[in-house]
């Protein structure tokens, strides 16, 4: 069975930094293309970035761009999401999810499995 398991959000003054986890049991990671998402009140899921199965390309939302970096342990089965210079506006829950196809769609839709989601709250 395919589960991800996001871990590492918590409570984060404005300007400081937090790496997400999103581990993997079941199947191999890297033959995913994995997604970040995030959802704050009130507001629709939020694609955030992707990074592809087939070459490690790498995407950014313009909201997360020059801040955020994600990034894949495949020995470890593990993909990590760097924030930093997190603002209060980057509180929500974040999740990863799991696409079969290759490269980064673009398209939440294609993405079958998803984690629980971790909060990240950003506020001093």
């Amino acid at each position: 069975q395919l589960q991800l398991v996001e871990s590492g959000g918590g409570l984060v003054q404005p300007g400081g930094s937090l790496r997400l986890s999103c581990a993997a049991s079941g199947f191999t990671l890297d033959a995913y293309s994995i997604g970040w998402f995030r959802q704050a009140p009130g507001k629709e899921r939020e694609g955030i970035s992707c990074i592809s199965s087939r070459d490690g390309n790498t995407y950014y939302a313009d909201s997360v761009k020059g801040r955020f970096t994600v990034s894949r342990d495949n020995a470890k089965n593990t993909v990590y999401l760097q924030m930093n210079s997190l603002r209060p506006e980057d509180t929500a829950v974040y999740y990863c999810a799991a696409d079969p196809n290759q490269n980064c769609s673009g398209y939440e839709s294609t993405f079958g499995s998803w984690g629980q989601g971790t909060q990240v709250t950003v506020s001093s």
